[in-house]
């Protein structure tokens, strides 16, 4: 996808885009999408896969959701809507920061929530070691990192494996993006090299390559940057060809990775619902660039974006403890006990929100920010 310097040259100024209310207005339809997401993960984690839950169930959610499971199956493809909604927002929330505002801000926003989850998971898992086993000591200190899956520890979070994909996704754009400062320019070329290289690498056959470029998700991330600015700055062919051809290529990669054909046990999945849903993913975060979801303005929606991340975080292995309680414990039937679970994870979720995001996530970024490097001695 080459980029000539002529075409980059004459950088594309904002056009007006309306009241602050309208531009906050799409901000709202995208804490939607953000929620939805998540929704279509936590059915796949209850009801469109076996492993685990199928215990909790105490047979296949094939067998317990006969219809609900041939949709949930394709939940999974919510990591992928995840990752598109990510570039958009990370370019979004980016812009005019400086290198050091941006890591203090993904931390505070990633950090608290997730500890408080490996506590309640654990806490869980010794209570209930049926559902998942509690993890080694060491292992669960690592984990405090989000660095646990290079360095091979156990997983104390099912899902976290998305969040080591996010954490390399910031990295790659700090340093190549926000440390010299994001502009239209740079944005373009990063989505350009960066497929590139994600292409390239499919053929190289090496790991450290691969686990640095991502070649099966960076098509997503991509996609979302590039939509990110067509809403600041106007769609034109070169943005909309960078939005087509990651679209191109994660409809292949998405396929490449989920669809296996032949035999695969309780669960199918079509390589044309596959493109179906990736293709959805993109169209509706081009809506929200567009303008198209002006209307959807409704206050409820930045409640929902909020309970997104650690709704994420807890519903997968919390949500199999519960339904092993209520289903097989105190016997309710299986629909009341999806529904309570759906609602008592959201509602643990809010709680999370409530009582730690929103009072130590500002506080830890303050910390952050009043470190200094200490001024040289006379010695030094």
């Amino acid at each position: 996808m080459p980029v000539s310097s002529s075409v980059l040259a004459a950088v594309p100024a904002p056009p007006a885009r309306g009241t602050a209310h309208e531009r906050q207005s799409r901000l709202h339809a995208l804490d939607g999408l953000r929620l939805l997401a998540a929704l279509m993960v936590c059915l796949y984690h209850y009801a469109g896969r076996g492993g685990p839950v199928s215990a909790s169930w105490h047979q296949s959610p094939a067998h317990v959701f006969p219809t609900l499971s041939q949709m949930a199956a394709y939940g999974c493809l919510g990591v992928q809507f995840f990752f598109v909604i990510s570039g958009f927002v990370i370019c979004m929330s980016s812009w005019g920061r400086t290198l050091g505002d941006f890591f203090r801000s993904r931390v505070a926003r990633l950090y608290p929530a997730y500890w408080v989850a490996l506590v309640l998971v654990t806490a869980a898992a010794v209570a209930l070691p049926v559902v998942v086993h509690p993890v080694r000591p060491d292992e669960f200190l690592v984990n405090l990192t989000m660095l646990q899956q290079p360095m091979g520890a156990t997983r104390v979070l099912g899902v976290c494996w998305t969040l080591w994909v996010e954490v390399r996704f910031y990295a790659l754009f700090a340093l190549f993006v926000v440390l010299r400062g994001v502009t239209y320019r740079r944005v373009v070329l990063f989505c350009c090299v960066w497929t590139l290289a994600a292409v390239v690498c499919r053929t190289s056959g090496d790991a450290l390559t691969d686990q640095l470029v991502m070649p099966e998700y960076a098509p997503f991330f991509v996609g979302g940057l590039a939509l990110y600015l067509i809403h600041r700055f106007g769609g034109d062919l070169l943005l909309w060809g960078i939005v087509a051809v990651s679209w191109l290529l994660g409809q292949s990669t998405a396929t490449q990775g989920l669809w296996h054909p032949g035999a695969q046990g309780d669960f199918h999945r079509s390589p044309y619902v596959i493109i179906a849903v990736v293709t959805l993913a993109f169209a509706a975060v081009a809506a929200v660039a567009v303008g198209w979801t002006r209307w959807a303005s409704w206050r409820w929606l930045v409640t929902a974006g909020a309970l997104t991340y650690p709704f994420y975080l807890v519903h997968e292995h919390l949500g199999w403890f519960v339904i092993r309680v209520l289903h097989r414990g105190l016997g309710l039937p299986s629909w009341p006990t999806l529904a309570v679970t759906v609602l008592g994870m959201l509602t643990l979720a809010w709680l999370i929100h409530r009582f730690v995001e929103k009072p130590f996530g500002p506080r830890l970024k303050r910390a952050l920010k009043k470190a200094r490097t200490p001024a040289p001695t006379a010695l030094s």
